[in-house]
């Protein structure tokens, strides 16, 4: 059976848990170990839940290095293979990485490229795997990773959703979220696509969150109203700094306003349930109407419509029972304008 209670560390992604906000550092500490442990402090101290590494070799991942995506260009990159070089990080990067999210109280989620670096990136205690969105159609990873039995995150960037609920039968029984995304960099707000987040829950049934690639503070909580249990966003140094993706991240300041905003957006929406809020106690008890005695009616009347007036406060018999207690019997005096209730009629 599939399983729609995804955890992270003990954490569900449950509808009704608070959002699991992730720091995506990815390529942003520019190959420097020193930067990637200052992104996971700043993650930690704007609030997020998990940082998210990137792990790949860039020859086992380009096979055409002049293969660079507008948004790369800008960035001016133009050879893929020379770019990623100098943004690896070794295994002994990536466990000091682990350790360091740990410590600060952060799981640590890594995207995995290439299949033969799984069994490598299983030996350290990654507490999620994530699948990059191109990787949607890359079965072999799917597989690999979803064998492996820890959470899988997977994001579904430029794709259909007829691929989506393909990779959903692929991953059958594994422990899954879906992440809807946006494959550009960044996206405008106009381009968002909210509305999507619903419609691949609906597909899926399981979890399904957003990887946020705006420059805005505020999609994620708008995310949040659109029904996402998680969200991604990229984190930077310096927005304005040289690399593929810094321009769709948000700078430390920025992200803690990100998730002050999903907090505030969550607790908003709260559960979900439609139910009288405590707050508005004062309000119904005042404004809300009620039966009450048109005249002064004496011990033994049968009550009659003419007897009966609908006005404020609501602390006697509701408007709706009007037809249910015409015929019955005081038991007490009422003053006129005097509350009619229940312990008043035989």
């Amino acid at each position: 059976m599939r399983t729609t209670d995804v955890r992270i560390g003990g954490r569900s992604l449950d509808e009704d848990a608070p959002t699991y906000v992730i720091a995506e550092i990815g390529v942003n500490h520019d190959g420097r170990l020193d930067r990637a442990l200052e992104l996971v402090d700043a993650a930690a101290d704007a609030g997020a839940d998990a940082v998210k590494f990137q792990w790949f070799e860039a020859a086992l991942l380009v096979g055409d290095p002049e293969a660079v995506a507008d948004y790369q260009r800008r960035a001016k990159i133009t050879n893929q293979h020379e770019m990623l070089r100098t943004l690896e990080l070794d295994r002994e990067d990536l466990a000091r990485l682990v350790d360091a999210s740990h410590r600060r109280g952060l799981h640590a989620v890594v995207t995995v490229f290439s299949e033969a670096l799984v069994p490598i990136a299983a030996d350290l205690a990654w507490d999620a795997w994530k699948t990059a969105s191109p990787d949607l159609v890359h079965r072999p990873l799917l597989d690999r990773l979803a064998a492996d039995g820890r959470p899988m995150l997977v994001s579904t960037g430029a794709s259909e959703l007829s691929e989506v609920t393909r990779a959903d039968d692929w991953l059958g029984t594994a422990s899954a979220a879906f992440l809807h995304c946006v494959s550009a960099y960044p996206t405008p707000e106009s381009s968002a696509a909210l509305g999507a987040i619903g419609s691949i829950a609906a597909a899926t049934g399981r979890p399904t969150g957003y990887s946020d690639h705006t420059g805005e503070v505020t999609t994620g909580g708008l995310a949040v109203a659109a029904g996402a249990v998680l969200l991604e966003k990229h984190l930077t140094w310096n927005r304005n700094a040289e690399g593929p993706d810094h321009a769709a991240s948000l700078d430390p300041a920025g992200f803690a306003e990100y998730v002050d905003f999903v907090r505030r957006a969550r607790g908003a929406i709260g559960d979900g349930t439609k139910r009288s809020n405590p707050i508005e106690a004062d309000v119904r008890r005042v404004a809300r109407q009620s039966l009450r005695a048109t005249r002064s009616l004496p011990s033994g009347t049968r009550l009659a419509a003419a007897d009966i007036a609908v006005k404020r406060p609501g602390d006697g018999i509701e408007p709706w029972r009007l037809r249910e207690i015409l015929g019955r019997e005081l038991q007490v005096p009422l003053e006129p304008d005097a509350p009619i209730r229940d312990g008043d009629l035989r």
